[in-house]
């Protein structure tokens, strides 16, 4: 959203946030990723990964503006809608309004409506459950689709890294990384006995995912 109002920004490495002591990424661009910057990270740790890192102060009535058109054109397709945050959502297109057969041509439209009406990029997974569907959404950012089959989901789950794997933390990731589990295949090969004595309650949610 910055970028796209103040083309000055475009193409730069950008954060969203406080670039003092104290402050905060809150978001930041992709050019800005490729130095390592992350959202929740200080500041001063955003500006040592990238010196000519722009900071610009937090516009949230704008971020909340364009969230509502974008579920707005989400709603044009399915009431069965789930929001993860203002830039996420879960749709649910089994049973869909405009009564279009493929999950894909779903997503290809509303990106085109994103783009068209708000100017924004925006990147979707289309899948047989959630899970799959989070984790290809993430597959060819920015502005990608990545379709996952249910006769391709195992084989997707068991290349992916764990610390990608949605419900994984980073603490998670370390303790599986060392338990000499790194991938989703890593984590299929461990029975479900093993990863309770390790994880606890949290093994049965790990060992369906895998």
């Amino acid at each position: 959203v910055e970028q796209r109002d103040d083309p000055a920004l475009r193409g730069k490495a950008v954060a969203v946030g406080g670039g003092g002591p104290r402050g905060v990424v809150a978001t930041c661009s992709y050019e800005a990723r490729a130095f390592g910057v992350r959202s929740a990270m200080p500041g001063a740790r955003a500006r040592r990964l990238c010196p000519d890192l722009l900071f610009v102060r937090p516009r949230f009535d704008a971020y909340r503006a364009v969230s509502g058109q974008v579920r707005e054109i989400f709603a044009r397709f399915t009431d069965v809608i789930q929001p993860l945050s203002l830039d996420e959502a879960y749709l649910d297109v089994t049973v869909n309004k405009p009564g279009i057969a493929s999950a894909t041509r779903i997503a290809q439209e509303i990106r085109r409506l994103i783009r068209e009406e708000t100017g924004l990029t925006a990147s979707a997974g289309i899948s047989y459950n959630k899970l799959i569907a989070k984790l290809a959404s993430d597959q060819n950012k920015p502005d990608g689709l990545c379709v996952v089959r249910p006769q391709e989901g195992a084989a997707f789950i068991a290349t992916m890294p764990v610390r990608r794997i949605h419900g994984i933390g980073p603490v998670t990731a370390r303790r599986m990384a060392s338990l000499g589990i790194e991938t989703g295949a890593d984590l299929r090969a461990r029975d479900l006995s093993f990863l309770q004595a390790h994880f606890g309650s949290a093994a049965h949610y790990y060992y369906r995912a895998s």
